[in-house]
């Protein structure tokens, strides 16, 4: 089930009124390489499995 408009603007805006506008930048950039280190870890791991 995916999320609706409302549901993820609600939570952009609890986010923003969290780390308010000054931060949020820095906050987008960490989550995105989060993200980044998370998806090249599962290839790695899947990758692992492969050779096995």
């Amino acid at each position: 089930m995916a999320p609706s408009f409302w549901q993820i603007l609600l939570v952009l805006v609890i986010i923003l009124i969290l780390f308010g506008a000054g931060k949020l930048p820095v906050v987008i950039k960490q989550l995105g390489k989060g993200l980044q280190s998370l998806r090249s870890s599962l290839k790695d791991n899947s990758k692992r499995k492969k050779k096995k």
